[in-house]
């Protein structure tokens, strides 16, 4: 068997990818706790926190934008889990027509309703700013929910749709055989199944709703600010420390999420290794 030699310039090509990706992370959480007040201060001039204390308050804090930002971005994911959701198990369902041949018709609204991914943000955000003046529709948190919703749903359908193509679906006819409803299939047998889909397109279209800026700058009224705007109008004088302090918090929850999720599904992990285990061992035992 031949040895693969490996390059003495890997471990250097790796540190400099690495520093290309996570020095200005580091940049900007070093900066949070700068205590010069100018803007655009590169001098760090000592250690403070009154940049994380001033962050939410009422009149030059980002609390108020934040909210809107989280309002809006639970209830547009919440109607696109419902509306990706079923539209993927429809989709699924009428995939085919009588004869067993790909129905045509579903594979043009499939089409239609990833659309909205693949158009240009600022080509959509006219498009829902003049559908709202059409309608004479006042721009809002509802004109907000209503765009990011738009654009959330094919998200969750992609997600659903790959998730329920990998599907036994000898399960869902079990089901019915042995005397279940449809109803009583989709709760029980599909959405469980489903749900790490569901889960994953959830949290995506939750990111983007919570970063999207183009959009939500055409169709956002008074008093209906998100935070990539209230940032956005922010840093056009000088990115200020708070603007760092909120990035850092927003670093430090992606974490604890991400380390929370890991260590939540190592049980489930470590509990599918014994059960094998034991199948194995019951079957060497027979």
């Amino acid at each position: 068997m031949v040895k693969k030699r490996k390059s003495p310039w890997a471990p250097l090509f790796m540190t400099a990818v690495l520093l290309f990706m996570y020095a200005p992370i580091l940049v900007v959480v070093l900066y949070s706790f700068n205590a010069n007040t100018a803007r655009n201060a590169m001098t760090f001039t000592g250690f403070t926190l009154d940049w994380y204390r001033e962050l939410f308050q009422d009149t030059r804090g980002f609390g108020e934008a934040l909210r809107v930002s989280v309002t809006v971005a639970l209830y547009s994911c919440g109607l696109s889990a419902v509306l990706g959701t079923l539209g993927a198990i429809g989709m699924v369902k009428s995939s085919l027509n009588k004869k067993g041949k790909p129905n045509v018709i579903m594979r043009l609204a499939e089409g239609l309703t990833t659309l909205p991914i693949m158009i240009p943000e600022i080509v959509l955000g006219m498009a829902l700013m003049s559908m709202f003046y059409g309608a004479d529709m006042s721009l809002g948190i509802g004109t907000l929910i209503f765009a990011h919703t738009t654009f959330c749903v094919p998200y969750i359908f992609i997600i659903v749709k790959g998730r329920l193509a990998g599907m036994d679906p000898s399960l869902e006819e079990a089901a019915r055989d042995l005397g279940a409803s449809p109803k009583r299939v989709l709760f029980d047998i599909t959405l469980p199944l489903i749900r790490p889909g569901i889960i994953s397109g959830i949290f995506l279209a939750l990111a983007m709703s919570l970063d999207d800026f183009i959009i939500s700058f055409f169709v956002t009224g008074a008093g209906a600010v998100t935070l990539p705007l209230k940032i956005y109008s922010s840093v056009k004088t000088g990115v200020s420390p708070q603007i760092n302090a909120l990035c850092t918090l927003v670093l430090v929850t992606v974490f604890i999420a991400v380390a929370f999720s890991q260590l939540a599904g190592r049980p489930k992990k470590q509990q599918e290794k014994k059960s094998k285990v034991h199948i194995a061992t019951q079957q060497i035992s027979h």
